[in-house]
């Protein structure tokens, strides 16, 4: 993942998914005429974005013009939403192999490009919530509120992100799950770009705050807006058997919530529970989370309410770090928690993120 205007903003979207593709092709060896579809997930589906860019990123790859693609909208939680439809698929018998990811070049196509002349302020919408249009950095600052969360707690929780981030990167836990990227001049873009280091919270505070003046939301306790792609490979174990696969993990349980749309990011605590309740697992069978910082009040007011152990949290840091290219974040997401699931051992995996519209998908992975 690069960060705005960083190393792969000159890197065409069609051409970043193309390239996690190929990489997904060469580590699995997978024969990519054997792919039934490809569900790609991009939120701004808009100008280099648009015309179906999953099947366009099939095409770029040189994959077979036999391989389809499909690109949805379920805004944050996009990509997330492509491996809950791709194993959706396989368990239904529409597919046999599929491939999940998604895409965002937030420098290249800016965030809400796609929105166009969309107001929900002149439709039924608005009459039933009172006029007030959703906007995800007021709904973050009515969580801090509401849970009482200060600037103080939030900047804590941004600087630990990047400690946790920086640690990860030093000691090479995520370069197993990254597709370095050799732009044309011959610069190797193969870190995520995101971490920054040194940093105090006597410095974040420094920071102006950036929907209220008197409010906690700031630049530096936010995701960041970022450039990335991210692809998973899915079958089913009788298909992988057949191919000589070995899987890494299976998809546990799938599920959606949703909650207030103007608060807006509420939601993966319901999702939560749900996936708890329909799986027959506690908090404390999970051995890592995943749940996306989209703002620090976001998860620490999931922390509050699911009672998780804080240490399994976000353990390699999370989008304040690392960055969240809308489209690509949730199989970004996915990726890092299948890896960290296989080399610390870890049976179950739980991932969930706050989506525009204040939805939430959750998935628990578990580890085969």
């Amino acid at each position: 993942m690069g960060k705005r205007n960083g190393g792969l903003s000159g890197v065409h979207p069609v051409d970043l998914s193309a390239h996690v593709l190929d990489a997904l092709a060469e580590r699995s060896g997978i024969d990519p005429a054997l792919v039934d579809d490809v569900v790609w997930g991009c939120v701004d589906q808009v100008g280099e974005q648009a015309f179906d860019i999953a099947r366009t990123a099939v095409l770029a790859a040189g994959w077979p013009d036999t391989v389809t693609g499909v690109t949805i909208d379920r805004q944050c939680g996009s990509s997330q939403q492509s491996v809950h439809f791709a194993a959706a698929g396989l368990i239904a018998g529409h597919y046999d192999v599929v491939v999940a990811g998604g895409v965002e070049s937030m420098s290249r196509v800016p965030m809400g490009s796609a929105s166009g002349d969309a107001d929900p302020n002149g439709s039924r919408f608005a009459a039933r919530y009172g006029g007030v249009a959703p906007n995800q950095g007021v709904g973050a600052e009515m969580i801090a509120e509401r849970w009482g969360f200060s600037r103080t707690r939030c900047d804590e929780f941004a600087l630990a992100s990047h400690e946790r981030a920086a640690a990860a990167q030093d000691e090479g836990r995520f370069d197993a799950q990254i597709a370095p990227v050799t732009l044309p001049d011959g610069t190797v873009v193969g870190r995520d770009e995101g971490i920054r280091r040194g940093g105090t919270v006597e410095g974040l505070a420094q920071l102006r705050t950036a929907f209220r003046p008197d409010g906690v939301i700031t630049a530096g306790n936010s995701s960041q807006i970022s450039d990335g792609s991210a692809a998973l490979l899915l079958t089913t174990s009788e298909r992988a058997r057949e191919l000589g696969l070995t899987p890494i993990a299976r998809v546990h349980t799938a599920v959606l919530a949703g909650s207030d749309p103007v608060v807006m990011l509420t939601a993966p605590i319901p999702a939560t529970r749900k996936a708890l309740e329909r799986s027959g697992l506690r908090p404390q069978d999970i051995g890592a989370f995943e749940v996306n910082e989209a703002f620090a009040p976001v998860p620490l007011a999931w922390l509050a309410d699911i009672g998780a152990d804080a240490k399994a949290l976000n353990p390699n840091g999370g989008a304040i770090a690392l960055g969240h290219p809308l489209g690509g974040s949730g199989a970004r997401l996915m990726t890092t928690l299948v890896h960290h699931m296989r080399d610390q051992g870890i049976r179950y995996g739980l991932q969930t993120m706050c989506e525009g519209g204040g939805q939430a998908n959750a998935t628990i992975l578990e580890l085969l």
